[in-house]
């Protein structure tokens, strides 16, 4: 697999400036993202204009060199957004001509890891990059400049979002893992967090054993009266249990940030990490999801939904 990524903008074509600034942010995440590809061992180009006087330059030159790189699975331009000065949360967003499905799933997980509010795709057929890159491309609206909000959980969880976006473009790509690993459907309900009175207090999860094994799954306090994970399971999180069998999905695996499921129902999809074990067979249901997660999807309790593990990315 290869990826090109580049910041938008340049060094004398500046992007939005508020609290941060756009052009400083998006190099940053560009070479946090581009360590995390290579941490995969995903074959990465970066690229930041240093050059160009104005802005047609500035679109050209980027495109330029995205277009020369010789065949590669995705192009990706960082940037970050703006409106008015505000205090209030306005969100990620990823554009896109023709990766709904991967821009639908990098605008849901950096939220899911961030707490920014998912504005979700959108489709864009007036962007320059996006119009002029030769292969599949996405833009991403990490968050915006301007609301102090937004920028106090980017600040915050940088390293989870540079994560969450390495981990959606390669997770499922990796050659040794090809095939799907579990496929399950039929009714579903939720687990999890601080009012899931259904889990004792103290009680634990199958695979992770303290918060430090998976903090983008947990609350970052632990829910007063309790000591378990289970309860302290962050219940805005796209996260998923199933009857996992452990000789063919592996502990290690399914602990694994990078190897997320695809959950499916009523027409939409969203990534999910496993974060535990179940439901019982009793119940007569085949997973059980984050509050978020059933939410995004439209569900309630035995409501039908479809778990695929690992998800694989297709860019086309």
């Amino acid at each position: 697999m290869k990826i090109v990524i580049s910041s938008g903008h340049g060094k004398y074509i500046r992007g939005a400036s508020g609290i941060i600034d756009e052009v400083d942010e998006a190099r940053r995440v560009v070479e946090a993202v581009a360590e995390r590809f290579r941490g995969l061992n995903v074959d990465t180009v970066t690229y930041h204009d240093d050059v160009s006087t104005t802005q047609s330059e500035n679109l050209e030159r980027i495109v330029d060199f995205h277009n020369a790189q010789g065949p590669h699975d995705l192009d990706i331009s960082v940037h970050f957004n703006a409106y008015t000065e505000t205090a209030s949360p306005m969100g990620v967003e990823v554009l896109y001509i023709s990766q709904a499905t991967l821009a639908d799933n990098l605008s849901a997980t950096i939220a899911a890891v961030s707490g920014l509010i998912d504005r979700g795709p959108k489709s864009r057929d007036d962007l320059y990059f996006l119009n002029n890159t030769n292969g599949a491309a996405v833009l991403i609206e990490t968050c915006f400049v301007d609301s102090s909000a937004d920028v106090k959980l980017y600040e915050a969880y940088f390293d989870r979002i540079c994560s969450a976006i390495a981990g959606i473009v390669s997770g499922g790509q990796r050659p040794e893992r090809p095939q799907v690993l579990l496929s399950v459907d039929g009714p579903c309900s939720w687990f999890g967090g601080p009012e899931d009175t259904g889990v004792s207090p103290a009680e634990g999860l199958a695979f992770f054993y303290e918060y430090d094994d998976a903090p983008h799954l947990f609350l970052e306090d632990q829910p007063p009266g309790t000591s378990g994970l289970a309860r302290r399971l962050d219940p805005a999180r796209p996260y998923v249990a199933c009857r996992w069998d452990y000789d063919v999905t592996p502990k290690t695996m399914l602990a694994d940030p990078h190897q997320l499921a695809v959950v499916r129902a009523n027409g939409r999809e969203s990534m999910a990490w496993p974060a535990d074990w179940g439901p019982h067979e009793d119940t007569g249901r085949v997973a059980d999801l984050s509050p978020g997660l059933m939410g995004r999807l439209g569900l309630t309790t035995d409501d039908k939904v479809e778990v695929i593990y690992p998800r694989r990315f297709k860019n086309a």
